[in-house]
């Protein structure tokens, strides 16, 4: 295989990893942020949290195997993304760890105070990575000052601008949503019937942001500039959202969950398709951008990962395939069946 070629196929699996993540996590960060809003008794928390116990930790390696993989296959990438970004970062993992500790230690204590305690930092843990999450994209999307030695020459503040919190804002609400589709299709009863209520709302929502970073977006030619058209895709993104809103209206469950997955996915290629072959544009000067040719590894590192992804990716895949196949079923607020 070609040089190019492994570059180019390596950029394609990054995309892919980090659209899985989103998908994936996506609704688990939305139910995460959901939970004490919803959940009125430690019940109906509870059974809350088992729609994604199986599942959530599952989720997030697909987070480390992004950032894995591009460490491996574009180093300077990775260098120069998670140094500059490296409070964002941390605060993110901040986020996570949060979160995974308040999911084991939630149920170690019966006192309300304690278990509320937990929740509420399970909300908080999965807002903060939803948050920084899509400032981030928000930023590699726009671009983000660079010089001429690879280096990130700006601070936390300059990801905050209007575009990157807009990003962000959006990417919090289009998770919020997911995680109430998810909801909906995991829970029965009264407690069915918040969610889906709620999830009207939050379709608003997500829909006005969605709409605002759009315009945005096309307003600062951020499609155009240097870049690959990524054609009907952003559009296609736009209309699956609105026919999310229909299905959600109609009750129709199943597909307002895929509408927003699909939206989630569009998206992600909009973002990948829109930044070819660059992976961190330069606004301080387009010739010192990084892509994926001054930014990859070797040929031989890149043929070396090659083989081993084409070994162990679809092996996770389907271990992860058949446990969401495992737990399918609907969870009841029934204390018999809820798992502490």
């Amino acid at each position: 295989m070609s040089y190019e070629f492994l570059q180019t196929l390596w950029f394609i699996l990054i995309a892919v990893l980090w659209t899985g993540f989103y998908f994936l996590e996506g609704f688990d960060f939305g139910v995460g942020m959901l939970l004490p809003f919803i959940g009125k008794k430690d019940e109906e928390r509870r059974a809350i949290i088992n729609t994604i116990g199986s599942v959530w930790d599952g989720n997030e390696v697909w987070l480390l195997t992004a950032g894995g993989a591009t460490f491996a296959a574009f180093p300077h990438w990775y260098a120069t993304m998670f140094s500059g970004f490296y409070l964002a970062l941390f605060l993110l993992l901040v986020g996570l760890i949060i979160r995974g500790v308040s999911f084991e230690y939630r149920s170690k204590d019966p006192s309300p105070r304690w278990r509320n305690m937990f929740d509420w930092m399970i909300a908080i843990g999965s807002f903060l990575p939803a948050l920084l999450l899509g400032v981030a994209f928000a930023n590699l999307a726009e671009g983000v000052p660079i010089d001429a030695k690879k280096m990130f020459t700006g601070n936390l503040f300059t990801l905050l601008n209007p575009y990157g919190l807009l990003g962000g804002l959006t990417t919090v609400a289009i998770f919020l949503l997911h995680g109430a589709n998810f909801l909906c299709r995991k829970l029965e009863g009264e407690l069915h019937e918040r969610v889906s209520a709620l999830t009207r709302k939050l379709w608003v929502l997500a829909a006005i942001l969605y709409g605002a970073l759009s315009i945005f977006t096309y307003a600062g030619d951020f499609l155009a500039r240097d870049r690959v058209s990524p054609g009907i895709v952003p559009i296609g993104a736009i209309a699956v959202l609105l026919a999310a809103g229909y299905f959600i209206n109609r009750k129709m469950e199943g597909w307002a969950f895929i509408m927003v997955a699909l939206n989630i996915v569009l998206t992600q290629i909009t973002f990948f398709i829109m930044t070819f072959p660059n992976v961190m544009l330069s606004t301080s000067n387009p010739a010192w951008s990084l892509t994926i040719y001054n930014a990859s590894s070797s040929q031989y590192t890149l043929t070396v990962i090659s083989i081993i992804a084409l070994i162990f990716v679809p092996i996770v895949i389907a271990y992860q395939s058949w446990s969401y196949y495992s737990f399918r079923k609907r969870i009841s607020t029934d204390k018999k069946t809820l798992v502490y």
